[in-house]
């Protein structure tokens, strides 16, 4: 009878070991988007769009310097990091998204998705139900997970080759979810970095070769602030880190580094390896996140690009000079790298293409508006950013 016993602990023991590694392998060979291609010239250009927060009071706006931004860049792939809609019902949040993604669809572009910290935070639908708004139209490559991983909308968008069936790169897209068991900002979590080094593997024995790659999610990672430098209160441009009261932290020049910090970077408090695993995995180029608003800068850190991108909506008449979009480009014949630029609205506004791409007189007085306001804010924060670095020699802002 014992040892009958021990023999159904044993099968049912396989059994669950059978269906996990079943269900991850599942997870590994089907949570890739359908391939896209590098252009003729060999080109790839992705838009960073991130953090609208799309409201009755910002969504004609947002929606139309999207659309005019879409006009001018001509993007290959909008990649869309979180907090894009997260209004109080299902409802609502439809009506924004279906706005928001009119304004692709209408110009043929596809759009990968992942989700952040406020886009279901309510309780009052799931982030499941979102993604089936998204993928609702034609324009959409994103994924829902389903049960195989945390979250939802984890998975990787292979570029090939502008002819032929050779991968060239990869982007590998992550659901960093939303707030832990105590509050803080969540992170990707273990079994999304389980899948993420099984399949990175996978890639590699499949082409007998690494496939260098970009990451986009909404939530930093805890590492950028091993990439700072910790000082005091008094130090100009050093902002207190998040969860950790009386430290601050500013750009150090042992790292190389982007842009400019405007905010502290708010990463979630615990971390479950996703850093480690790419630096280990070496095939991750670059990481983009969103998040922090009014923050445009990256920094360079055990051989990855940590970069955080300005939300892309229109806030009335305040930060025209700290929100807008990012740029990326790839190319097919130097896939080991990537060159990225910051376009804040206050910039593009004043663009003679974006001008002449203005319909009618909403448009123009929206530019005229964003142009305006954007002197002053603009003027006042190069005076600060010029006090700082002349009177202390520390350089505060770097080129995007």
């Amino acid at each position: 009878m014992k040892k009958t016993f021990e023999r159904l602990i044993c099968l049912a023991l396989s059994a669950v070991l059978l269906a996990g590694s079943t269900l991850f392998a599942f997870a590994e060979t089907t949570l890739t988007a359908e391939p896209m291609r590098f252009n003729a010239d060999g080109s790839f250009k992705i838009m960073h769009v991130t953090d609208t927060h799309l409201h009755d009071d910002n969504v004609e706006e947002s929606t139309r310097l999207i659309a005019l931004a879409l006009d001018k860049e001509k993007p290959d792939l909008v990649m869309l990091t979180g907090d894009i809609a997260p209004e109080d019902t299902l409802e609502s949040t439809a009506a924004r998204i279906d706005q928001l993604m009119r304004v692709f669809e209408s110009r043929n572009v596809p759009v990968a998705v992942c989700f952040g910290n406020h886009d279901s935070e309510n309780s009052a639908y799931t982030r499941e139900q979102v993604m089936a708004l998204y993928n609702s139209y034609s324009c959409s490559v994103s994924i829902d997970d389903g049960d195989a991983l945390t979250g939802c909308g984890t998975y990787v968008v292979p570029l090939y080759a502008s002819s032929g069936d050779e991968l060239k790169f990869n982007l590998w897209v992550f659901d960093s979810g939303d707030y832990d068991g105590e509050g803080h900002y969540a992170n990707v979590a273990e079994d999304q970095v389980r899948w993420y080094r099984e399949r990175s593997e996978g890639i590699e024995r499949e082409n007998g070769k690494k496939i260098y790659s970009l990451v986009f999610q909404h939530i930093i990672v805890p590492q950028i602030y091993d990439a700072l430098e910790e000082k005091d209160y008094w130090t100009a441009f050093s902002y207190e880190r998040l969860y950790y009261e009386n430290r601050f932290y500013r750009f150090s020049k042992e790292y190389t580094n982007y842009g400019m910090l405007h905010e502290y970077p708010c990463p979630g408090y615990y971390d479950h390896g996703q850093f480690d695993a790419m630096v280990e995995r070496g095939d991750v180029l670059a990481m983009f996140t969103g998040h922090d608003h009014t923050n445009a800068f990256g920094v360079k850190y055990k051989g990855i690009d940590i970069v955080n991108s300005l939300s892309t909506r229109y806030n009335g008449d305040a930060f025209s000079t700290q929100y807008g979009y990012r740029i990326i480009s790839l190319s097919e014949n130097a896939p080991n790298a990537y060159t990225t630029r910051v376009v804040r609205w206050y910039d593009f506004a004043k663009d003679k293409d974006v001008k002449a791409l203005a319909d009618g007189k909403d448009d123009k007085s929206l530019l005229a508006e964003i142009r305006f306001y954007g002197f002053f804010q603009k003027t006042f924060t190069d005076f600060c950013v010029f006090f700082v670095q002349a009177f202390t020699g520390r350089t505060v802002r770097y080129p995007d």
